[in-house]
């Protein structure tokens, strides 16, 4: 993607090329050896907010509600990385209070 002097993206391509996916097969089959051909695809590309900048230490993540952005209805997480997936279930439970009060 080209980024302009300072860093800042200047366009955006979201194409998936399903291509790789080949690479993936023979490394899965080691432990599902009957994954049929064609069955991996691809996801999604897009951007993905961090919240620390390159040369900043890691930061947890933001969980911003309707007091912190003022749309109702509407709870943002934001910069849930590697880590995201054991305090799924914590986060779960902040987004669960925050829809019932």
């Amino acid at each position: 993607m080209p980024l302009s002097a300072r860093g800042a993206l200047t366009s955006a391509d979201y194409d998936v090329d399903a291509a790789p996916a080949a690479q993936f097969y023979p490394a899965i089959r080691t432990y599902w050896p009957g994954l049929p051909d064609g069955a991996l695809q691809p996801a999604y590309a897009g951007l993905r907010p961090k919240i620390s900048g390159p040369d900043e230490p890691s930061a947890d993540f933001v969980v911003s509600d309707p007091d912190k952005h003022g749309c109702a209805g509407l709870i943002n997480l934001f910069g849930i990385e590697s880590p995201g997936l054991t305090a799924s279930l914590a986060l779960g439970e902040i987004c669960a209070r925050l829809v019932r009060d």
